[in-house]
């Protein structure tokens, strides 16, 4: 009997980038026609290291029509991609419910590989659906904290590299830590950011009154960062490589400690008034202050508190997240990536040999 076939999964999300907030942040714009290309490039790279299958999400929105006509368009042609086929639901909802959907069937199908094409949104509900599997977050939404921008035939060789095996994940994946906030009897996960507002309701979900934040817990904040975690990352930064995260107590400005200008959106630099922070370690359930107004997830108002009180949970046993930088590192260290003869370097199919014989899975 051969080797399992290596199988990928791959999520599209045709909504993101399409909030509210495009209304007032010039926050970046990708297209239908942008996702669907990002979708090809990927599965360029992933044919180039030997993935044998990619399971693609399906869509109202026109990704998955798009990459469909370009594999008619393919026959025929040089450079091989995977075996291309799409989960097909019963129902397709337009709500994050698809995402959910087209990721358990392709945790069930056995992807070695989960790839989620959207915002931090996107990335959340993809993380809790893909259990163990080791998971790629690209960037095509509005606040983009958790996903990385990055080019996606670049990711798309990284990824293919950790479901071929050819790279192990404990080299080229890392565990990301999330926050657990339960209020009642809901319980959400977040990627990046919590944080409380003493606003009343959900509405369009979107935060943009600094003003009415009060706490601000942070899985990780960089300097660089965008979204609520941009407070933390210019006043205590904590990067993505350790567990730890950060707490803070924000004030309006005229109250506050400390001041930042922060990046809250695309296009929207606010000043946040920070009065106290300090880390926050895994395993430790902080208490809110507030028995009301509302909690963000990722940046967008999810939990409405009427009378009861919430808690926040660090935890280090977050989504395994593909380290682009890390497994091209070693593709380069071990030659991966290379051959020395060039006769006889690529075979019929268009994947990468050594030694004459194809690498293994």
């Amino acid at each position: 009997m051969g080797e399992p076939a290596v199988t990928v999964g791959a999520v599209a999300n045709p909504a993101s980038g399409r909030d509210i907030r495009r209304l007032v942040a010039q926050a970046s714009v990708f297209p239908t026609a942008e996702k669907a290309n990002m979708v090809q490039r990927l599965l360029a790279a992933f044919g180039t290291v030997g993935v044998d299958r990619a399971l693609l999400s399906t869509d109202l929105g026109g990704i998955s029509a798009a990459v469909l006509r370009a594999l008619h368009r393919r026959r025929g042609r040089d450079g091989a991609w995977p075996q291309v086929d799409f989960c097909a639901d019963d129902e397709i909802t337009g709500t994050a419910q698809d995402t959910v959907n087209a990721v358990r069937r392709m945790v069930a199908a056995e992807a070695r590989l989960i790839v989620c094409l959207g915002g931090d949104g996107t990335a959340r509900v993809a993380a809790q659906a893909c259990g163990d599997v080791p998971l790629l977050a690209l960037s095509t939404g509005t606040n983009n904290a958790f996903p990385q921008l990055r080019e996606a035939t670049v990711a798309g060789l990284a990824g293919g590299l950790v479901a071929t095996a050819a790279v192990s994940p404990a080299i080229g994946t890392r565990r990301a830590s999330v926050l657990e906030v339960s209020a009642g009897t809901r319980t959400e996960l977040a990627l990046v950011d919590v944080c409380a507002s003493t606003e009343r309701h959900v509405g369009s979900r979107a935060l943009w009154h600094p003003g009415t934040l009060t706490e601000l817990f942070c899985t990780f904040a960089e300097p660089d960062g965008i979204g609520l975690s941009s407070v933390a990352g210019q006043l205590c930064p904590s990067p993505r490589s350790t567990p730890d995260g950060v707490a803070l107590t924000l004030a309006p400005p005229d109250e506050a400690t400390w001041v930042v200008h922060a990046p809250i959106a695309p296009g929207l630099v606010a000043p946040v008034g920070v009065r106290s922070w300090r880390p926050l370690v895994p395993g430790e359930r902080v208490s809110l202050g507030a028995r009301g107004g509302v909690i963000a997830v990722d940046g967008e108002r999810e939990l409405e508190l009427r009378d009861e009180t919430a808690t926040v949970l660090l935890r280090a046993d977050g989504p395994r997240c593909v380290d682009v930088r890390a497994v091209l590192a070693e593709a380069a260290r071990t030659g991966l990536l290379r051959v020395r003869n060039p006769e006889g370097s690529v075979n019929d199919d268009g994947h990468l040999v050594h030694g004459g014989q194809p690498r293994a899975r």
